[in-house]
């Protein structure tokens, strides 16, 4: 029997087998404790009661190469950030030195309030196994049991995958109008267009080798912005002023219209979350220690731009950005091209983050099942075709409505403060879940729920300038999450489960009645029974009276999604000897559940392990040595006409088979063959007609 490559087998747990996963090879030797002095009082005061679920040995090392790779993963939207945002800030307006200052001192409070303690010091806490994002949030605080916490889940799910698709225009098209400081004149728009094109395009073939020149270009890039700022600092430092927060509350509070310029500051930090969602490739330990080099030369471009604009107080920029003025004109064409890599790799870490929440959302069942392909060996690197095409032609019609950056500085912002708000909501659940002290948790929820929705009310000024765009394209993503989501509740509540003892005397019998033509030697049906003694009532339908079938061994194979992302393990029961046997799998949320291959495996341990006899039971082929075959059976449910459905659940099931014809077929989606696959049509009645009044005549 041919083996599978994709799995090696390791010891027995808990009383069944445990696939085994390869951990992310260490890489680099030596250990750099940066900043420990200033963690260590914080891990103190953060510590919980109850120690929450830990990640894995792999993300609990600093190694240089480590540090280098979570450079060029992790922040590549964050890192971009200075090509826009005081462009933003200053607009078409007259440069004014008091609002600069403001500006600068609210950019400073930004990054330190909301990227570095709520994200890289509080939220980074809340891995899962290693894993982050917003739905590895809300699988752990699910665990809660408070039904409602799934909304802000779906609604942070979507305002991010909608995020992802105007953060490659933005970050790209800022980058190659910076060639406009060379000639006024040059299309930018089919420029950017070929860029967005060709990066989506390659998403096929996997990221593995772009993907190690993404830590050294943006070590380039962090450096560049450092220097810069540096340089356009000089021996001026009245610009660090700025520090002192009674600038930011001057803007905010005494200036006209100040308060409307948080939502250009908010871009500042956009990056936050998608550095939280990418905590799975690096570990949050590498995170945090490149954090402080990261935020040192950002902050040291953001105060150098504020210089600049300060000696030019009284002026308009007339279209010119402020990040490419602190060029020199010889080093303009380099700066332009680091920036361009730099917005490429941004875009692709949103891509790629993208593809991963809409893996981890069909896991949930709050996405359709779709194609998901694996183009590389590396642990989490995926691709989703149709998602992969969906986000490319949202990019496309972005780039031709608003064709400049600074028109897509308008629309951006508005989803992913809505992220903000509802990751603050999750984490604030999850601290109060992990006994963290309850005061930490009851400080965190007023301080920035008043802060993010300071951001929200200011960007809603973005409104009808394009943030409507992003709003509109979140809303759809949102109804489709949540209609997955109720239909499901509505599909699980009609599932009815018997005894499988009281049937096991006939199943027995079926299986030696020769008078039956037999179906199949092995006979597999999967089960979303919890429990190996039921089994739906449909199953036993499909098995005694949908045309009898006859087997020699009747298999029932449950999968059961874990909250944990790379658990991969199995337990055998063998119901009745030699006739029925089920098969648990135990699978992590971002496993691809390739049911065909690991059956496959179970059954030759199983054979190894002399625990099950799969020669052929005819004659003429058993004394050959020959395998038996193997059928599964797949129950397909369809809207049946005997229904009456109140409005609303006609209104979600309509739009559920309605998208469930757009996603793969269920036997397609656990990786069946379709050569060894029957499908069976299972009316789904979900309110029966009642009271149907018909009269017998003469």
């Amino acid at each position: 029997m041919r083996k599978c490559r994709l799995f090696r087998w390791a010891h027995i747990r808990k009383g069944g087998h445990r696939f085994d996963r390869d951990a992310n090879p260490q890489i680099g030797q030596k250990y750099f404790p940066p900043f420990s002095f200033i963690l260590k009082p914080i891990n103190l005061l953060l510590t919980p009661g109850t120690q929450p679920v830990s990640s894995s040995s792999s993300h609990n090392k600093i190694t240089a190469a480590g540090l280098l790779i979570t450079l060029g993963i992790i922040y590549g939207d964050i890192g971009t950030s200075p090509l826009y945002v005081m462009k933003s800030i200053v607009g078409l307006g007259v440069i004014d030195k008091d609002v600069i200052l403001g500006a600068i001192s609210c950019v400073f409070w930004t990054i330190t309030l909301q990227t570095t303690i709520k994200y890289v010091l509080i939220t980074l806490r809340a891995d899962n196994k290693g894993e982050g994002g917003i739905f590895s949030l809300y699988t752990l605080v699910r665990r809660r049991k408070t039904p409602w916490l799934v909304f802000p889940a779906l609604i942070g799910g979507s305002t991010l995958l909608a995020d992802g698709i105007i953060t490659p225009p933005i970050s790209v098209a800022s980058a190659v109008e910076g060639l406009r400081a060379i000639n006024p004149d040059i299309p930018t728009i089919p420029i950017v267009l070929g860029i967005i094109t060709a990066l989506f395009f390659i998403q096929r073939f996997g990221t593995n080798f772009v993907g190690k020149f993404f830590g050294p270009v943006m070590l380039l890039w962090f450096g560049m912005l450092g220097f810069l700022g540096v340089v356009s600092i000089g021996g001026d430092f009245g610009v660090f002023r700025a520090i002192n927060p009674m600038y930011a509350a001057d803007l905010l509070i005494l200036h006209p219209g100040g308060f409307w310029l948080l939502g250009a500051v908010f871009l500042c930090t956009t990056g936050a979350e998608a550095l939280y969602s990418d905590l799975g490739h690096c570990g949050k330990k590498n995170v945090r220690a490149t954090w402080g080099f990261v935020k040192l030369t950002l902050l040291l471009n953001y105060f150098g731009q504020g210089a600049y604009l300060i000696r030019h107080d009284g002026e308009m920029l007339n279209g010119a950005n402020p990040f490419f003025e602190l060029m020199a004109p010889w080093f303009l064409p380099i700066g332009i091209g680091i920036a361009t890599f730099a917005a490429i790799i941004a875009s692709q870490a949103m891509i790629s983050g993208s593809f991963t929440l809409i893996n981890e959302a069909i896991r949930l069942n709050f996405w359709p099942k779709v194609r998901v392909v694996y183009p590389s060996d590396i642990r989490g690197q995926l691709y989703i075709p149709s998602l992969n095409w969906l986000l490319y032609s949202g990019c496309v019609a972005v780039v031709l409505y608003f064709e400049e950056s600074s028109r897509m500085e308008a629309a951006y912002g508005l989803a992913i403060v809505t992220t903000f708000i509802m990751t603050t909501i999750l984490l604030t659940n999850y601290l109060i879940l992990y006994n963290y002290p309850k005061w930490i948790a009851y400080l965190l929820l007023p301080v920035y729920l008043t802060i993010e929705i300071s951001f929200m009310i200011a960007n809603l000024d973005k409104f009808t300038h394009g943030g409507w765009v992003t709003m509109l394209i979140a809303s759809i993503l949102m109804t489709v999450m949540i209609v997955l989501y109720y239909s499901r509740k509505i599909r699980n509540s009609l599932v009815e489960f018997v005894k499988l003892d009281e049937f096991l005397p006939l199943l027995e019998k079926l299986s030696n009645d020769t008078s039956i033509p037999k179906y199949s030697t092995h006979l597999v049906y999967l089960t979303s029974a919890n429990y190996a003694n039921e089994i739906e009532e449909k199953v036993v339908y499909s098995i005694l009276y949908k045309q009898p079938k006859r087997a020699d061994i009747y298999w029932f194979v449950h999968v059961d999604v874990l909250d944990e992302p790379y658990t991969l393990e199995y337990k055998v029961t063998q119901i009745m000897k030699g006739k029925l046997i089920r098969v648990d799998f135990k699978i992590g949320f971002r496993i691809d559940p390739r049911i065909n291959i690991m059956f496959r495996h179970v059954v030759e341990e199983l054979v190894r392990n002399k625990e099950v006899d799969i020669v052929s039971r005819y004659p003429s082929l058993g004394n050959r040595g020959l395998t038996g075959d193997f059928r599964f059976v797949v129950m397909e449910k369809f809207l049946s006409v005997d229904n009456e459905l109140p409005w609303m659940q006609k209104i979600i099931m309509d739009l559920y088979f309605l998208l469930k014809r757009g996603a793969l077929p269920e036997e397609k989606a656990f990786g069946l063959d379709t050569s060894s696959v029957s499908v069976e049509k299972v009316p789904l009645i979900v309110n029966p007609v009642s009271d149907l009044k018909i009269h017998r005549i003469q």
